[in-house]
């Protein structure tokens, strides 16, 4: 794999990052929770923009991948912010934000705090105050008690070690719900979403779907698709919705 290019933050973060320049609007990949961006969708996403001679960008949030920092110091503000930074700093013009499953919270916390770069949005299994409305709400008072206590706990994980899930993580991410106030999504969205997702229920595609405003919103559920959703036909899926979203951000 080619070795990655660096930008550093104005917070001292160090952020690993590969970039291909092209015509807009251009493509930036959010990935989600402990991800990376040397995974399935983001390789594919870099083929497909590739391919059509589009501008693309792929990143690791500090404390994810090749960036620094450890993941157990960071939260949804911190990697909002690395987004942010990223997104000002390495990109020209109007993005397409393709955010996967925490990635989709972080492009909708972008949509939020600047709009103007922001021609449009695929959400990927999007998990929208994640840590709230799945983490918290899920512990039982003992995880609740431990980690306002201890400052943390660790979950199981399907993809590999525990999860390690921090006080920080909960509280901050309190701070920057989505799902509670106004969502003002004025550009082409489209929400992907399995209906086998274990990590992401469909309740959430379409609680999200309902409480967000905008102009030229779809949803589109997918039967026997998983959190992963990136096998052949979800990938073809993924391109067929940015495909989508770049005809209708050019037409406006």
């Amino acid at each position: 794999m080619p070795e990655p290019s660096w930008h550093e933050t104005g917070a001292g973060r160090r952020l690993a990052h590969h970039r291909l320049a092209g015509a807009g609007p251009g493509i930036v990949f959010l990935g989600g929770f402990k991800s990376d961006m040397e995974g399935t969708k983001a390789l594919w996403l870099e083929d497909w923009a590739r391919a059509r001679g589009r501008a693309f960008l792929r990143f690791d949030y500090s404390g994810h991948g090749q960036s620094s920092g450890a993941f157990t110091e960071g939260c949804i503000g911190d990697w909002a912010e690395d987004a942010r930074a990223v997104l000002d700093a390495l990109t020209d013009g109007p993005q397409i934000l393709v955010g996967s499953s925490m990635g989709g919270w972080i492009a909708l916390l972008l949509a939020r705090a600047c709009p103007e770069p922001v021609a449009g949005m695929v959400g990927i299994a999007a998990a929208p105050d994640f840590t709230e409305d799945s983490m918290w709400a899920g512990f039982d008072e003992s995880d609740r008690h431990r980690i306002m206590e201890e400052g943390q706990i660790a979950l199981p994980s399907e993809y590999g070690e525990p999860y390690i899930i921090t006080r920080r993580l909960i509280e901050d991410g309190r701070d920057h719900l989505v799902l509670r106030s106004p969502l003002d999504l004025p550009f082409p969205v489209r929400f992907l979403q399995g209906t086998a997702d274990e990590d992401v229920d469909k309740s959430v595609a379409l609680r999200l779907l309902d409480h967000a405003t905008g102009p030229d919103m779809r949803l589109t559920l997918v039967r026997g698709a998983d959190h992963r959703f990136s096998d052949p036909d979800c990938l073809d899926l993924i391109g067929a919705a940015l495909d989508e979203v770049s005809a209708r951000a050019d037409a406006g």
